[in-house]
């Protein structure tokens, strides 16, 4: 009689035992980073008021991340060099989207003048990127925000200009680089890395030192060229491997 009572009890408190493994076992956390960074472009600054960043996970879940808000000048941040602008841990594997908020505060200086660039979309509902990124948990997870300054700027008319943002977002972990400097130091030139693969094409230029460097390249193959201003005659490198996490430098490029 003694076994029949007791058998029910013990029964039920394994599966609650079993229930409270699975729940501790399921709370997995997924730190996450959030990191900016910029292709140089013609203008002494490009600043742009950060205001907040979120994630949507693939549940259509909103999470603010914890912004460093404030006004960055982008091309502090060009040929390798980035800056933290937001952080979390979040509870979802999946991010979906990143949305990037921006003030009113966005000014683009040319010639030594300050003029106010426009952005009434990023102000409102923020800039969308689509990432559909996997995290991995208890481990730091980092993607790039890769911000186009020459191509994000438009010009239009009676010295006005206004912000459209160029932006791609790039996780590390999976993406390589190229990189290398030119000679004469000073020399103005565009730098292109176009895939075999997929004719797809991503820019940069060199900076006041020669430097150059092509961030967030999906493994494969790819053509160089750099693009020196006129009378000077423009490099190619073909079959240049790009392998994910390791920067392939091409040296020095002399024109």
């Amino acid at each position: 009689m003694k076994k029949l009572i007791l058998m029910p009890f013990m029964i039920a408190f394994a599966i609650a035992l079993n229930s409270c493994s699975s729940d501790n076992s399921s709370s997995s956390s997924y730190p996450y980073k959030v990191r900016m960074t910029d292709a140089p472009g013609p203008y002494s600054e490009v600043n742009v008021d950060v205001q907040s960043v979120e994630v949507i996970g693939a549940d259509g879940q909103t999470v603010v991340l914890n912004t460093n808000a404030g006004i960055y000048n982008l091309l502090d941040f060009t040929n390798g060099a980035d800056t933290l602008i937001a952080t979390s841990t979040l509870t979802s594997a999946q991010v979906s989207q990143i949305r990037l908020i921006l003030g009113p505060n966005n000014t683009v200086v040319v010639g030594g003048q300050t003029y106010p660039l426009s952005t009434p979309s990023a102000e409102q509902s923020g800039l969308k990127l689509q990432v559909n990124q996997t995290l991995q948990a208890d481990i730091e997870n980092n993607i790039l925000l890769d911000f186009d300054a020459n191509t994000s700027i438009v010009e239009t008319g009676n010295g006005t200009y206004k912000l459209k943002p160029v932006l791609r977002t790039v996780v590390t972990a999976i993406s390589g680089n190229i990189e290398g400097n030119i000679t004469p130091v000073g020399t103005l030139a565009m730098v292109s890395a176009t895939s075999t693969s997929t004719n797809i094409v991503y820019t940069s230029s060199a900076d006041i030192t020669g430097g150059f460097r092509i961030t967030g390249l999906p493994p494969g193959t790819y053509t160089v060229t750099i693009t020196p201003l006129s009378p000077l005659v423009a490099v190619t490198q073909a079959n240049v491997v790009v392998q994910a996490g390791v920067s392939t430098d091409l040296g020095v490029i002399a024109f």
